[in-house]
């Protein structure tokens, strides 16, 4: 799947006439972990991924990541238990 992905930016950013090093620069990652992505290499942290998308204008697709949850619309919504987290700075303070 990596390698799928890679390749597929690799292809975005050929159709754009963008050369590895300005991509690179533009996300303010190294060129070897550009290559790494775009060659698929696991351990590369998916922050990195999300700069180049971004670079590229296709952030938009970071958001459709593990969205289709097919086995999961299955189960009853009830069972899940999602809490969400308020930060202290937003809390209103007792006096």
């Amino acid at each position: 799947m990596l390698n799928e992905v890679g390749l597929n930016i690799k292809c975005v950013q050929l159709r754009q006439k963008l050369s590895s090093a300005q991509v690179a620069k533009r996300a303010n990652i190294g060129r070897s972990t550009l290559l790494n992505i775009e060659n698929g290499k696991a351990g590369i942290n998916i922050g990195y991924y999300l700069l180049v998308l971004q670079v590229l204008g296709l952030e938009s697709d970071f958001l459709f990541f593990a969205k289709d949850d097919e086995l999961g619309r299955k189960l009853p919504d009830v069972k899940m238990n999602l809490s969400l987290r308020v930060p202290k700075k937003e809390l209103p303070r007792v006096t």
